[in-house]
């Protein structure tokens, strides 16, 4: 796969449009753990390899388990999450696929039994602002850096 173009070059004021709504999300108050769950699993539905990598390393950089990290993937199936987790990944899950889904009212039921509606507003606009920056990064197939393979002792 081969990039097609820069998009933060061919358009400086799409790109600041996009971070200051980032800037927003990292600063609206909503726990760093779950920030990470949302962007995370939502560039896992997305297929975005360039933002899976990158959230994967931050939340490792975080502190966040390798199990958390590498179940989200399957995370209706583990039992690694709790409560709220779940009922936040179900509406990552809801979101990012609203033209198949709806967000139905199921996944709103589960979500408001947790979080307050700022909080689920703040967590909408997050899962909203990751789906725009995968869409850029697929759409115009930007490429995560290749790590060095690690040299055996």
């Amino acid at each position: 796969m081969q990039p097609r173009f820069n998009f933060f070059k061919a358009s400086p004021e799409s790109y600041k449009a996009v971070v200051a709504l980032e800037e927003f999300v990292q600063n609206c108050g909503l726990e760093r753990h779950f920030i990470h769950l949302i962007k995370l699993r939502a560039s896992i539905i997305n297929g975005c390899a360039f933002c899976v990598d990158m959230h994967v390393k931050e939340s490792r950089h975080d502190g966040l388990s390798e199990q958390w990290i590498n179940m989200m993937s399957v995370w209706k199936e583990s039992p690694v999450y709790d409560d709220r987790e779940r009922a936040l990944l179900g509406w990552v899950d809801a979101v990012t696929d609203i033209a198949r889904t709806g967000a139905p009212d199921e996944a709103y039921e589960v979500l408001k039994a947790h979080f307050s509606e700022e909080e689920m507003t703040k967590v909408t606009v997050a899962i909203g602002t990751i789906n725009i920056w995968n869409r850029l990064a697929v759409g115009f197939r930007s490429q995560h850096p290749v790590d060095k393979p690690a040299k055996a002792a």
